[in-house]
């Protein structure tokens, strides 16, 4: 009994039957795709596709394939798991390579086919290689079985990285079938089965004599060298072709899923910017148990034998992906007198190990490529803050507080926004579900009262308590539902930022400024009516939310004449990267387990309530935010002093959640506060900073934003100095003020009228 998994990286299994088998290798899409391999491969070989192209090619056209897993049938909840695995009798040999695979399998195996129990032979869709499925005795590994074969077989050169009994094979069209036997295929292995062939323990072939060994198998055990330690840039092409094939270093240590990983990373190209010593020292620092295995050291080994030719023109796919890196090189071997070009400054990303995050945290950016994962995760912290309602801390200035927090996702048309959307949707389960049992008593209770009779007194209002709410919601309901709230916090996740401002009628984005700015301290709010129609009253407004949208749609929004407002300065703003001329961003599916997790740590936030105390955290926050007091003072950056102080209070909030989740404080948990905290200020600064120097009445200043003024100007300096360095944008009066407070921070003395010295 073997299972079959309708995507390579689906984690679902279900047992695959005949009837199930002929359909597969029957089907159009099967046959499409191998169809299109094919034609790839037929180009390349007539020179009209680069290699580098065409692995590239299969890699990805291979993804659309179903698969067998041969070696294994999953028992339970069916998830495709080492662990969950039972041996189903068979192996696979996998040989690679091979320029005639008919031909291979006809002088190799099929003289032998029934004698050594093959029940399966078929070409790889890549048409370059052979798969063969045999029986396995009960208590041989698959590892020892391959190399049993690979003996009898007289073939040194197979792949052996095939011994993860999840393994799986893609699925190939009827005509690449070379030989089956179907009743031997789904019939069980005997339990006294015994290998027709020799069984030698592959792990063996290291304890004997060199004598003994032969050529190849002395060259495989010469394949381990001496790496070389990863520099920024090793990393930089690394992770840079990582992005690319959407590979999570996750993925690149999972069993089963690794050999596949390095070797759709290594077909981007990387192997032309790096040696083989660089790339394995990289592959070290991603993976360090897959770097231990001979199959990956195997794998490299090959790719850079076999496939990389530096005779040959880059390919137009390797140059887009590493067109700034290709330049930066090009640069260098021009001449070294030419100055080096200034670095673009690079936006803040996230920059921690998933390993050191909550589980819960981990579990819903597993899936997820790097360079969208601080967009992910500043989606599901106000739906946390939401859940966490009841905790209350201190903050560094003494104030107490609750997890306020509001997020806005930004990103241009198709940036793939909705991946922000199906992290938050696993996390709002629990929240949707209760609110749906609510909003069911709801709907009764007012069908219940248009149905009663004129004389017929009616039922008083249930109250319920809906946390869930439209983002489009009125003013009027949403009062309705804060006073029905117990005193939990309500949370919206809107799809469309400008769908929210378009809607003048029932309580625009406008209407709700004064809302959302309370909401960040749980302030008061009201209304009141003389009809009983509309709601009135007076409430504590405790109200997250988390909102996806197009940059056009958030200068509308914060746009001039509002920004100075405050909601700006309260507001978590992620970016979607820059996805123009990129080529498709593809994710893994959700495990169960991650989903697990997940409502793991909802259920932790849910619990929790009460006091609790930070002094760790509130260290960092006042130590942060005089640090960037100090940065915002020597670089006259008033957009920066402006926004510094509420990206504090967010980060902190951010962090208690982290020790929430965590279990407490710790070093990783104050570097993640730090993180959000630059991230946060970073992005505030970058998208609201132009509309609130124009609000403040200063021009946009001539000098970066980020040079550090006292640093640029002489050592005796003169207001003249001072103007010249930040431009025209201020009153002589703010930089008076400026100059007193750096003669009362120590860092300036007055020399003479209008000198100062740095001191």
């Amino acid at each position: 009994m073997f299972d079959f998994v309708e995507s390579v990286r689906s984690q679902r299994a279900c047992e695959c039957t005949p009837d199930l088998f002929r359909r597969v290798i029957d089907s159009r899409e099967v046959a499409s795709v191998c169809a299109e391999i094919a034609d790839a491969r037929e180009a390349c070989s007539r020179g009209e596709m680069g290699r580098e192209d065409f692995d590239t090619f299969k890699a990805e056209s291979k993804k659309r394939l179903p698969a067998f897993c041969f070696q294994a049938h999953f028992g339970g909840d069916g998830r495709r798991l080492n662990k969950n695995a039972v041996a189903s009798g068979l192996c696979i040999y996998d040989k690679d390579h091979v320029a005639d695979p008919e031909g291979w399998f006809a002088e190799r195996v099929k003289p032998n086919v029934e004698a050594w129990q093959v029940v399966l032979a078929h070409k790889t869709p890549s048409g370059e290689g052979v798969r063969l499925v045999f029986r396995v005795a009960k208590g041989v590994s698959l590892a020892d079985a391959q190399y049993s074969l690979s003996r009898a077989l007289g073939d040194d050169d197979y792949d052996g990285s095939v011994k993860d009994t999840a393994r799986a094979s893609f699925a190939v069209p009827r005509d690449y079938i070379l030989y089956v036997d179907m009743e031997g295929l789904f019939a069980p292995t005997p339990s006294d089965y015994a290998m027709p062939f020799e069984v030698v323990s592959a792990s063996g072939v290291a304890k004997r004599s060199v004598s003994q060994k032969t050529k190849k198998e002395v060259e495989a055990q010469d394949k381990r060298w001496k790496t070389k330690r990863p520099t920024e840039r090793t990393m930089r092409i690394v992770e840079r072709g990582m992005e690319k094939r959407g590979i999570t270093k996750e993925a690149l240590r999972r069993e089963g899923q690794r050999h596949y990983m390095l070797a759709n990373l290594l077909s981007t190209g990387i192997t032309r910017l790096l040696t083989k010593e660089e790339l394995m020292g990289a592959v070290k620092k991603l993976a360090p148990a897959f770097a231990r295995e001979d199959d990956c050291w195997r794998l490299v080994d090959d790719w850079y034998r076999n496939y990389r030719n530096d005779m040959k023109p880059v390919s137009q796919d390797m140059a887009l992906t590493f067109a700034d890196l290709l330049g930066e090189e090009k640069k260098e071997d021009k001449s070294e007198e030419t100055e080096a070009p200034e670095p673009k400054p690079t936006k803040p990303d996230f920059t921690m190990s998933i390993d050191d995050l909550p589980a819960g945290f981990g579990a819903s950016l597993r899936g997820v490529p790097d360079n969208l994962r601080m967009p992910v995760l500043c989606a599901i912290l106000p739906l946390c803050g939401a859940y966490a309602d009841q905790v209350e801390v201190r903050y560094a200035d003494g104030k107490r507080h609750r997890l306020g927090l509001m997020s806005i996702i930004v990103g241009e048309q198709a940036s793939k926004k909705s991946a922000c959307k199906d992290v938050v949707d696993i996390w709002k389960r629990q929240m949707h579900e209760d609110d749906m049992v609510q909003r069911r008593l709801e709907d009764e209770w007012k069908q219940r009262r248009k149905n009663r009779k004129a004389n017929e007194k009616g039922e008083p209002d249930p109250q319920v308590l809906i946390r869930e709410i439209p983002v489009t919601t009125s003013c009027s309901t949403l009062l309705k539902r804060l006073k029905n709230s117990r005193e939990h916090c309500l949370y919206s996740f809107g799809e469309e930022l400008d769908t929210l401002r378009k809607t003048n009628g029932a309580g625009s984005w406008s209407a709700k400024y004064d809302v959302y700015r309370l909401s960040f301290d749980r302030g008061e709010w009201g209304q009141d009516y003389n009809s009983d129609q509309a709601e009135s009253g007076m409430v504590k407004v405790a109200y997250n939310w988390t909102i996806l949208g197009t940059y056009g749609a958030l200068h509308k929004c914060f746009g001039k004449g509002n920004i100075e407002n405050g909601l700006s300065s309260r507001v978590m703003v992620a970016e979607m990267p820059d996805n123009r001329f990129a080529p498709m961003t593809t994710f893994a599916d959700p495990t169960p387990e991650d989903d697990e997790l997940i409502q793991q740590s909802v259920d932790t936030l849910r619990s929790a309530s009460g006091f609790l105390d930070t002094p760790r955290l509130r260290e960092w926050a006042a130590e942060w935010v005089e640090e960037k007091r100090v940065e915002a003072s020597q670089s006259i950056d008033v957009v920066k002093d402006t926004y510094r102080k509420r990206a504090c209070v967010i980060a902190f909030r951010c962090g208690v959640i982290f020790a929430l989740l965590a279990g407490g404080e710790s070093d990783v948990c104050i570097a993640f506060a730090r993180m959000m905290g630059e991230y946060v200020l970073r992005e505030q600064c970058r998208l609201f900073g132009e509309g609130l120097e124009e609000e403040n009445g200063s021009s946009k200043p001539e000098c970066k934003s980020n040079e550090n003024i006292l640093t640029s100007l002489p050592r005796e300096f003169t207001m003249d100095d001072l103007r010249a360095l930040k431009g025209k944008g201020f009153p002589d009066g703010t930089y008076r003020m400026i100059i007193s407070r750096w003669r009362r921070e120590g860092w300036i003395e007055k020399q003479a009228r209008g000198v100062w010295r740095k001191c």
